[in-house]
């Protein structure tokens, strides 16, 4: 008797800790896929904006931000990254990109992107094939900007975009290049460089 007691107490105990892990794993599985979990600045590689419009599949768009706990400056640019896949049985083109209240403009590196029928597109980095330029105030990390693509085909989409740190997983990616310093238009009239010697010229007797 005392043996079948304590195989069957080991045995319910054994039960006991099945059901409790079971209990426990979809806790952890929804701890990890984000539900409830607090916001921090740092976000997963595939934790960008993503959706699908009219058959083109967009993933991991992610704007990236200057280092952590700094910002980037109003005027300056950020780098723009997405993967794009076309499920489509045509071939489609991404025409332009937009940013309207964070960027002047968004300039995509060669143009149009060609974004032929199953075959996937990766804007991905380190350096960067899309840039935000001339913003239109300091952009920080762990914040949003609205970004519009626009397709040939597929038309307009616009999506809520992660600013990610330039540390962590991203501290390798090339942020966007700073634009070229203007050069002053020359005014008319004669100039003195400066630390240059003016010589008088000669008095007639």
């Amino acid at each position: 008797m005392i043996r079948a007691r304590s195989g069957k107490t080991a045995a319910g105990r054994l039960l006991l800790g099945a059901g409790a892990l079971a209990l426990l794993t979809p806790a952890i599985a929804g701890c990890e896929a984000g539900n409830g979990a607090p916001t921090l600045e740092f976000h997963a590689a595939s934790g960008g904006a993503q959706t699908v419009v009219n058959g083109i599949r967009i993933t991991n768009v992610f704007v990236l931000g200057a280092p952590s706990g700094a910002t980037l400056p109003a005027g300056s640019s950020a780098s723009l990254f997405l993967s794009l896949f076309n499920d489509g049985a045509t071939a489609d083109t991404l025409q332009s990109a937009s940013a309207a209240g964070t960027a002047t403009s968004v300039t995509l590196d060669g143009g149009a992107v060609a974004l032929p029928s199953e075959v996937p597109v990766n804007l991905t980095g380190p350096q960067p094939s899309a840039v935000l330029s001339n913003l239109s105030a300091p952009l920080a990390s762990g914040g949003y900007v609205k970004v519009t693509l626009q397709f040939k085909n597929a038309g307009p989409v616009t999506l809520q975009v992660p600013v990610e740190p330039q540390s962590y997983y991203w501290a390798t990616y090339s942020p966007a290049p700073s634009a070229p310093a203007s050069t002053p238009a020359a005014t008319p009239g004669s100039t003195v460089a400066p630390n240059s010697t003016v010589t008088p010229s000669a008095t007639p007797t």
